[in-house]
């Protein structure tokens, strides 16, 4: 259920306001709490809250997706080379202004079969404080960048470092587009060890994951090779995110 933790807590302050008869203090806590509450609900992708993003597969089998946020870049290609060599396909959410920059490496994604979505033109800092009509903007202007380089047209998109606000949502609804979520977040972006990212990752694997990785650096790319090592030995298969949108019984969650 979307709301449930919220709904919970709104219960809870009530019976925390009740208890302790509405001071001002009371009052205070309850409203700061919540504040707490809507930031986290905005921060975290997972849990649903503002815009309703699949997160991961409902399945019985040992699959799992790997997901790369903010390419192309100059490491792609060998993240590709990798891929290719272990038949292996992937789901690449995409910059606009990086499809600019690397329209070749772009182009190879689509060619080798792996699925593109939309993660905005240029993934400004301040995503979570742009206005409806900026984000609109933002989505389909990555949109008008990947028809023109690899006449490409997508419905997935993943908010920038996984913020969702009211603004956000109402750009999604507009756009038509579908949020992609992870429930497995390898934190490739801060952690510099790689040995920490490839524990990181694999200590979370579950059926049906979908595993946050970025195909920006040497070291991640060295954890995408130990990772398929892993997934091969623990006889894991995988999926792309289009696998989930097309199955029929298919719900955000």
């Amino acid at each position: 259920m979307k709301h449930y933790p919220f709904i919970l807590f709104y219960i809870f302050c009530n019976v925390f306001i009740y208890a302790f008869q509405g001071t001002f203090w009371v009052y205070l806590f309850c409203f700061l709490m919540f504040f707490a509450v809507i930031i986290w609900g905005s921060f975290d992708v997972g849990l649903n809250y503002f815009v309703s993003s699949f997160n991961h597969k409902r399945t019985k089998i040992r699959e799992v997706a790997l997901t790369f946020d903010d390419g192309p870049t100059e490491y792609t290609p060998q993240f590709l080379d990798l891929l290719k060599e272990n038949n292996i396909k992937a789901t690449f959410f995409c910059i606009g202004k990086q499809i600019e920059k690397y329209p070749e490496t772009f182009q190879r994604i689509i060619a080798e079969g792996h699925t593109v979505g939309n993660h905005t033109f240029s993934h400004a800092d301040n995503t979570g404080f742009l206005s409806t009509s900026k984000m609109i903007e933002e989505i389909e202007k990555c949109n008008e960048m990947m028809l023109k380089t690899g006449n490409l047209k997508t419905s997935l998109y993943r908010p920038p470092f996984g913020v969702t606000n009211p603004n956000i949502a109402r750009a999604i609804r507009k756009t038509h587009k579908k949020s992609i979520g992870w429930n497995v977040r390898s934190l490739d972006t801060v952690i510099q060890d790689e040995n920490k990212i490839y524990h990181n990752i694999t200590k979370k694997l579950k059926k049906g994951s979908i595993i946050l990785l970025h195909d920006t650096s040497e070291k991640t790319y060295k954890v995408l090779a130990d990772l398929l090592v892993f997934l091969k030995d623990k006889k894991y298969s995988t999926f792309t995110i289009d696998n989930i949108l097309t199955a029929k019984d298919t719900k955000a969650f």
